[in-house]
Protein backbone atom coordinates (compact mmCIF):
# COMPACT_ATOMS: atom_id res chain seq x y z
CA UNK A 1 0.00 0.00 0.00
CA UNK A 2 1.09 3.90 -0.36
CA UNK A 3 0.67 5.70 2.63
CA UNK A 4 0.86 9.34 3.88
CA UNK A 5 1.92 10.05 7.19
CA UNK A 6 1.66 13.73 8.32
CA UNK A 7 3.52 14.70 11.89
CA UNK A 8 5.76 11.52 11.41
CA UNK A 9 8.64 12.94 13.12
CA UNK A 10 8.25 11.97 16.65
CA UNK A 11 5.10 10.77 19.03
CA UNK A 12 2.24 8.67 17.51
CA UNK A 13 2.59 9.31 13.91
CA UNK A 14 6.95 7.88 14.50
CA UNK A 15 5.40 4.88 16.06
CA UNK A 16 3.11 4.49 13.39
CA UNK A 17 5.94 4.60 10.57
CA UNK A 18 7.49 2.28 12.13
CA UNK A 19 5.07 -0.50 12.19
CA UNK A 20 3.98 0.36 8.81
CA UNK A 21 7.44 0.19 7.08
CA UNK A 22 7.95 -3.16 8.27
CA UNK A 23 5.26 -4.49 6.16
CA UNK A 24 5.40 -4.53 2.43
CA UNK A 25 4.15 -0.78 1.80
CA UNK A 26 5.86 2.77 0.37
CA UNK A 27 5.12 5.48 3.10
CA UNK A 28 5.05 9.10 2.33
CA UNK A 29 6.23 11.45 5.60
CA UNK A 30 5.96 15.14 6.25
CA UNK A 31 7.37 16.58 8.50
CA UNK A 32 8.66 19.99 10.08
CA UNK A 33 12.07 19.03 11.49
CA UNK A 34 14.16 17.98 8.27
CA UNK A 35 17.09 16.21 10.30
CA UNK A 36 14.58 13.41 12.11
CA UNK A 37 12.88 12.86 8.27
CA UNK A 38 16.39 12.58 6.86
CA UNK A 39 17.29 9.47 9.95
CA UNK A 40 13.90 7.87 8.99
CA UNK A 41 14.80 7.81 5.44
CA UNK A 42 18.31 7.19 5.75
CA UNK A 43 16.78 3.74 7.79
CA UNK A 44 14.59 2.37 5.08
CA UNK A 45 15.87 3.99 1.75
CA UNK A 46 13.90 2.09 -0.59
CA UNK A 47 10.70 2.67 1.22
CA UNK A 48 10.25 6.11 2.33
CA UNK A 49 9.21 9.26 0.81
CA UNK A 50 10.27 12.30 3.07
CA UNK A 51 9.23 15.78 2.47
CA UNK A 52 9.23 18.91 5.00
CA UNK A 53 6.41 20.87 5.44
CA UNK A 54 4.63 22.84 8.42
CA UNK A 55 0.92 22.47 8.48
CA UNK A 56 0.08 25.90 9.39
CA UNK A 57 2.04 26.93 5.52
CA UNK A 58 -0.54 26.07 3.77
CA UNK A 59 1.40 26.62 0.23
CA UNK A 60 4.01 24.51 1.44
CA UNK A 61 1.93 21.64 2.65
CA UNK A 62 -0.24 21.98 -0.60
CA UNK A 63 3.24 21.56 -2.71
CA UNK A 64 4.34 18.63 -0.74
CA UNK A 65 1.25 16.78 -0.39
CA UNK A 66 1.15 17.27 -4.32
CA UNK A 67 4.67 15.64 -5.21
CA UNK A 68 3.82 12.68 -3.13
CA UNK A 69 0.81 12.28 -4.89
CA UNK A 70 2.51 12.19 -8.02
CA UNK A 71 5.25 9.91 -7.00
CA UNK A 72 3.12 7.40 -5.51
CA UNK A 73 0.34 7.92 -8.44
CA UNK A 74 -2.12 7.17 -5.84
CA UNK A 75 -2.82 7.16 -2.09
CA UNK A 76 -4.16 4.02 -0.12
CA UNK A 77 -4.16 5.88 3.28
CA UNK A 78 -3.43 9.21 4.59
CA UNK A 79 -2.92 9.69 8.35
CA UNK A 80 -2.92 13.08 9.65
CA UNK A 81 -1.20 13.24 13.14
CA UNK A 82 -0.08 16.86 13.07
CA UNK A 83 -1.31 19.11 15.98
CA UNK A 84 -0.23 20.54 18.91
CA UNK A 85 -1.49 21.33 22.14
CA UNK A 86 -0.57 23.60 25.63
CA UNK A 87 -1.42 23.88 29.16
CA UNK A 88 -2.83 27.62 29.10
CA UNK A 89 -4.24 27.83 32.52
CA UNK A 90 -3.51 32.17 32.06
CA UNK A 91 -5.56 32.10 29.40
CA UNK A 92 -2.89 33.84 26.92
CA UNK A 93 -4.07 34.47 23.39
CA UNK A 94 -0.55 34.00 22.44
CA UNK A 95 -0.31 30.66 23.01
CA UNK A 96 -4.19 29.66 22.29
CA UNK A 97 -3.40 31.27 18.52
CA UNK A 98 -0.90 28.77 17.26
CA UNK A 99 -2.96 25.85 18.56
CA UNK A 100 -5.80 27.04 16.56
CA UNK A 101 -3.19 27.74 13.17
CA UNK A 102 -2.45 24.18 13.78
CA UNK A 103 -5.19 22.10 14.81
CA UNK A 104 -7.82 23.96 13.25
CA UNK A 105 -6.68 26.25 10.02
CA UNK A 106 -4.05 23.99 8.57
CA UNK A 107 -5.50 20.66 9.77
CA UNK A 108 -8.96 21.82 7.94
CA UNK A 109 -6.49 22.96 4.80
CA UNK A 110 -4.93 19.05 5.01
CA UNK A 111 -7.96 17.01 5.63
CA UNK A 112 -9.92 18.65 2.72
CA UNK A 113 -7.04 18.36 0.40
CA UNK A 114 -6.95 14.51 1.22
CA UNK A 115 -10.38 13.91 0.82
CA UNK A 116 -10.93 15.71 -2.66
CA UNK A 117 -7.53 13.67 -3.94
CA UNK A 118 -9.44 10.39 -2.63
CA UNK A 119 -12.64 12.00 -4.52
CA UNK A 120 -10.65 12.42 -7.72
CA UNK A 121 -9.78 8.02 -6.85
CA UNK A 122 -12.76 7.03 -5.98
CA UNK A 123 -11.39 5.30 -2.97
CA UNK A 124 -9.27 6.03 0.00
CA UNK A 125 -8.57 5.64 3.54
CA UNK A 126 -8.85 9.26 5.73
CA UNK A 127 -6.99 8.53 9.46
CA UNK A 128 -7.32 11.67 11.83
CA UNK A 129 -5.45 11.71 15.25
CA UNK A 130 -7.82 13.62 17.26
CA UNK A 131 -8.37 12.87 20.77
CA UNK A 132 -10.73 12.28 23.68
CA UNK A 133 -10.01 15.76 25.48
CA UNK A 134 -12.11 17.16 22.71
CA UNK A 135 -14.86 15.45 24.58
CA UNK A 136 -15.07 18.58 26.64
CA UNK A 137 -14.15 22.00 27.80
CA UNK A 138 -10.84 21.61 29.75
CA UNK A 139 -10.14 25.23 31.60
CA UNK A 140 -6.57 23.84 31.49
CA UNK A 141 -6.44 23.71 28.16
CA UNK A 142 -9.16 25.38 26.25
CA UNK A 143 -8.04 25.82 22.75
CA UNK A 144 -6.86 22.72 23.08
CA UNK A 145 -9.83 20.58 24.06
CA UNK A 146 -12.28 23.02 21.58
CA UNK A 147 -9.95 22.40 18.56
CA UNK A 148 -10.20 18.49 19.35
CA UNK A 149 -14.14 18.87 19.59
CA UNK A 150 -13.84 21.08 16.07
CA UNK A 151 -11.93 17.87 14.32
CA UNK A 152 -14.10 14.99 15.95
CA UNK A 153 -17.88 16.94 14.44
CA UNK A 154 -15.78 17.82 11.49
CA UNK A 155 -14.66 14.36 10.54
CA UNK A 156 -17.74 13.05 11.24
CA UNK A 157 -19.10 15.69 9.05
CA UNK A 158 -17.15 14.01 6.01
CA UNK A 159 -17.95 10.89 6.88
CA UNK A 160 -21.70 11.77 6.38
CA UNK A 161 -20.78 13.32 3.20
CA UNK A 162 -18.68 10.47 1.83
CA UNK A 163 -21.77 7.99 2.41
CA UNK A 164 -23.93 10.31 0.56
CA UNK A 165 -21.51 10.45 -1.92
CA UNK A 166 -21.47 6.96 -2.29
CA UNK A 167 -19.29 5.46 0.50
CA UNK A 168 -15.88 5.22 -1.49
CA UNK A 169 -13.68 6.87 0.71
CA UNK A 170 -13.49 5.39 4.49
CA UNK A 171 -12.74 8.10 7.38
CA UNK A 172 -11.83 7.09 10.88
CA UNK A 173 -11.34 9.23 13.66
CA UNK A 174 -9.08 7.91 16.47
CA UNK A 175 -9.56 9.44 19.54
CA UNK A 176 -6.17 8.96 21.96
CA UNK A 177 -6.55 9.30 25.56
CA UNK A 178 -2.79 10.25 27.11
CA UNK A 179 -0.33 8.93 25.05
CA UNK A 180 3.36 8.92 26.39
CA UNK A 181 4.71 11.57 24.03
CA UNK A 182 5.45 14.95 24.24
CA UNK A 183 2.30 16.18 24.14
CA UNK A 184 1.32 14.95 27.27
CA UNK A 185 1.37 17.93 29.55
CA UNK A 186 0.93 18.69 33.45
CA UNK A 187 1.00 16.83 36.99
CA UNK A 188 -0.41 13.96 37.78
CA UNK A 189 -1.74 12.13 34.45
CA UNK A 190 -4.00 9.31 34.46
CA UNK A 191 -3.61 6.69 32.53
CA UNK A 192 -0.71 7.48 30.16
CA UNK A 193 -0.52 4.86 27.69
CA UNK A 194 2.76 3.62 26.00
CA UNK A 195 2.83 4.57 22.41
CA UNK A 196 3.99 1.31 20.99
CA UNK A 197 0.63 0.11 22.08
CA UNK A 198 -1.13 2.82 20.98
CA UNK A 199 0.15 2.34 17.98
CA UNK A 200 -0.59 -0.94 17.58
CA UNK A 201 -4.30 -0.60 18.37
CA UNK A 202 -4.38 2.32 15.87
CA UNK A 203 -3.08 0.07 13.41
CA UNK A 204 -6.14 -2.76 14.28
CA UNK A 205 -8.82 -0.18 14.02
CA UNK A 206 -7.58 1.35 10.79
CA UNK A 207 -7.83 -2.34 9.36
CA UNK A 208 -10.73 -2.53 10.60
CA UNK A 209 -11.81 0.50 8.87
CA UNK A 210 -14.05 1.66 11.57
CA UNK A 211 -15.58 5.04 12.04
CA UNK A 212 -14.14 6.47 15.56
CA UNK A 213 -11.92 4.71 18.22
CA UNK A 214 -10.35 5.32 21.61
CA UNK A 215 -7.08 4.15 22.00
CA UNK A 216 -6.06 2.43 24.01
CA UNK A 217 -9.45 0.94 24.41
CA UNK A 218 -9.88 1.50 28.26
CA UNK A 219 -10.18 5.02 27.15
CA UNK A 220 -13.14 4.15 25.69
CA UNK A 221 -15.05 3.57 29.22
CA UNK A 222 -13.33 6.91 30.56
CA UNK A 223 -14.52 8.75 27.66
CA UNK A 224 -18.30 7.57 28.30
CA UNK A 225 -18.38 8.67 31.65
CA UNK A 226 -16.84 11.96 30.57
CA UNK A 227 -18.84 12.62 27.79
CA UNK A 228 -22.32 11.97 29.74
CA UNK A 229 -21.44 13.07 33.38
CA UNK A 230 -23.88 16.04 33.90
CA UNK A 231 -21.85 19.44 33.91
CA UNK A 232 -22.98 19.94 37.36
CA UNK A 233 -20.81 17.38 38.53
CA UNK A 234 -17.99 18.14 35.42
CA UNK A 235 -17.24 21.88 36.67
CA UNK A 236 -16.44 20.53 40.00
CA UNK A 237 -13.78 17.72 39.27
Amino acid sequence: MNIVIIGATSGIGKALFEKYVNEDNRIGLIGRRKHLLDELHQKYPSKTFIAKADITNLEEIEHVIQTLHKEFEHIDIAIVCAGIGEINAKLAYAVERPIIDTNVVGWTFVIDMLFHIFEQQDYGHLVAITSAGGLRGEPMAPAYSATKAYQINYMEALRKKAFINGGHIVLTDIRPGLVDTAMAKGEGLFWVMPVEKVARQIIAVIRKKKSKAYVTKRWHILAIINKYIPYSIYKRT
